[in-house]
């Protein structure tokens, strides 16, 4: 896309807590955070960052576009695995900074790069003191 897709100007705080409109807030590096879940079970499944471009994408078409911060780029989840995320339902929350995406995991059914079905698939161990909290496997 050569023109960044343009939202709704941020209103009032009102407008934006109580109103009707989309108000997305990107950071200062023009992004926004977004959470997935499986529209099934809730169960959270990745989170990611979206630019202006993915986050238009992902509601136009229906599947999920993220941007990489690492690889400086725009991608479709699934675009290599096959494993996409079709949008169910978009939510923000209430100063509309963060987007919950929820979805359907086509293909193989999973949403982590590992070949896992959840990114957060570890459990920190907060049995010991803060330099030697361990991760545990589910």
């Amino acid at each position: 896309m050569t023109d960044a897709p343009v939202f709704t100007s941020r209103g009032t705080k009102n407008a934006i807590e109580e109103g009707e409109r989309f108000q997305p807030l990107f950071d200062d590096n023009g992004l926004i955070a977004a959470i997935v879940s499986d529209w099934d079970t809730g169960e959270v499944l990745m989170f990611a960052w979206m630019n202006r471009e993915a986050l238009h994408l992902t509601l136009t078409s229906g599947t999920a576009h993220f941007w990489s911060r690492s690889r400086n780029k725009l991608w479709r989840k699934g675009e290599e695995s096959g494993n996409t995320l079709k949008l169910k339902e978009i939510r923000t929350d209430c100063d509309q900074d963060v987007v919950w995406l929820r979805v359907a995991v086509t293909g193989g059914g999973v949403a982590c790069h590992t070949g896992r079905r959840s990114c957060f698939y570890r459990v920190v161990d907060t049995t010991g003191t803060a330099t030697e909290w361990k991760l545990d496997f589910d």
